[in-house]
């Protein structure tokens, strides 16, 4: 799957004026955490949906980006955890093991 790193704010305030486009999937990944290793590898490992664009945010290297996200969607910060944005908000949120292709396939569907 193709990642798209999320580094910078301005990156992060570039995610947010796409998401009114195209909903945004970031996944929040610590390479420390066993289950976040787990959760990563489930998700990309999937097909990559056209629809979805997928950034990842290693919470070790980038957590100022990290925890300005948990403050900008209002989303407690877990790790792994996974956030879909659409129209400058956060729809959907799950972490640990709860993460699936599945579930950010069936919260990312455009109404």
């Amino acid at each position: 799957m193709q990642w798209n790193p999320l580094t910078s704010e301005d990156q992060l305030e570039q995610l947010i004026a796409r998401s009114h486009e195209v909903p945004q999937v970031i996944f929040k990944h610590s390479t420390r955490c066993s289950i976040s290793n787990v959760a990563f590898q489930r998700v990309d490992k999937a097909q990559r949906p056209s629809y979805l664009d997928f950034h990842l945010l290693d919470v070790l290297t980038h957590r100022p980006i990290s925890l300005q996200v948990a403050d900008r969607f209002g989303v407690a910060h877990e790790s792994p955890q996974v956030l879909i944005i659409r129209n400058g908000e956060c729809v959907y949120d799950d972490s640990h093991l709860g993460i699936s292709m599945n579930d950010i396939l069936s919260q990312a569907q455009v109404a």
